[in-house]
Formats: C-alpha cells, sequence, structure tokens
C-alpha cells in the first residue's frame, strides 16, 4: 500500500523585536539585504518586506536600489585612498624640496647653474648645427 508522502514545511514565525534588529542593522549599513536573507534563512522578499514594515526612512511607496558595495563600505575605500594619495604627494614633495637643495648646493659649491636660463647666448656647437 502506496501512501501519500509530503514534505511537510515549517512556518517559522519571527519575534517584531527581530525583525526590527535585523532592519536596524540594515539601515546602519551592518549587513545587505541578501546578508541578512542568508543570515536568517528568509527570501530577500520577507527582508523587504521587514523593511517596509519597520524602517524609519524606507516606506511602501519608496524603491529600494542597493548597490554591490554598501555605502560605508565605499567610504572607507575612498578614505583608505585619500590616505594613500596624501602619502604619496608627501613622498614626491620631499623629492622635489631635495632635488631643489641639490641645485643650490651645485650652483654654490660648484659655481654650476643647472636652472636653464633663458637670457644666456647658446653655445657654438649649437649655431653650427642648425646651419647644416
Amino acid at each position: 500500500m502506496r501512501t501519500n508522502l509530503r514534505k511537510i514545511q515549517k512556518k517559522r514565525v519571527f519575534s517584531e523585536e527581530l525583525r526590527k534588529q535585523a532592519v536596524k542593522k540594515y539601515e546602519k549599513g551592518e549587513m545587505t539585504v541578501l546578508e541578512l536573507s542568508k543570515y536568517y534563512e528568509v527570501t530577500y522578499q520577507s527582508i523587504y518586506n521587514w523593511i517596509y514594515k519597520y524602517s524609519k526612512f524606507q516606506k511602501k511607496s519608496i524603491q529600494i536600489v542597493e548597490m554591490s558595495m554598501s555605502s560605508t563600505s565605499k567610504i572607507k575605500v575612498l578614505e583608505a585612498k585619500i590616505k594613500e594619495l596624501e602619502h604619496a604627494v608627501g613622498v614626491k614633495q620631499i623629492n622635489i624640496d631635495f632635488l631643489e637643495e641639490m641645485i643650490n648646493l651645485a650652483k654654490e659649491e660648484y659655481d654650476i647653474d643647472i636652472k636653464k636660463n633663458y637670457s644666456t647666448p647658446q653655445s657654438i656647437n649649437s649655431e653650427k648645427r642648425k646651419k647644416n
């Protein structure tokens, strides 16, 4: 005799406090909708419903568009990039100061003028090359 076998669906009910806690994590940027749905093992649509219901900022008439990177992680990446660029500019400025000091020392110690002066006449060899 064959019996009808059906999979028993478990219906889980989440407390209102847990839902609000999940929405707070989303609003703070700690977790994305996809991360929340995996964490609580519910569909992402359920998470969106929680957001529409409990969020202070998101209402049903406003569509939520989530980027691949959350805004807080973007800010952290951009701040790191700024710090890296500021360091590079600082290193370049040190190099410029060093080279300017070397030019000044060459002029003082060896009487060599490395900086280009536009008022000085051209050398004799350069005039011969122009004529050829």
